[in-house]
């Protein structure tokens, strides 16, 4: 069975979902003139959205890649993360510091979940 991919561009797909396990491209925020906690609002809100078209949700997230272009951002970032994890089922997640591709990005998120 091939990979199923949605919302597909020129350079990439914003995900695909092969055998059971969805994969998103990072995420980012689409108002950059928001702090933090609403650039992290907005990923999470994407990553919803993304998962529910694939039949997935929060809760089904297996891994979690976050990217903070500033690591003094970390206390916001993980206080909306921590009010939007499904309880019970916070995945494995690694965030590290690095430079983004646009300067307006605070932050970026990688998601890989179930179906």
């Amino acid at each position: 069975m091939s990979p199923r991919r949605f919302h597909v561009g020129k350079r990439l797909s914003e995900m695909a979902v092969h055998d059971g396990t969805v994969y998103l491209a990072g995420q980012v925020p689409d108002d950059v003139t928001q702090d933090i906690r609403g650039q992290t609002a907005q990923v999470l809100a994407m990553v919803d959205r993304l998962l529910a078209e694939a039949g997935s949700e929060r809760s089904r997230i297996l891994m979690a890649q976050i990217y903070l272009a500033d690591l003094a951002d970390f206390d916001g970032m993980n206080a909306v993360w921590d009010d939007w994890v499904a309880p019970g089922h916070a995945p494995p997640r690694a965030t590290v510091q690095a430079r983004l591709a646009d300067p307006g990005w605070k932050i970026e998120i990688v998601v890989t979940a179930a179906t």
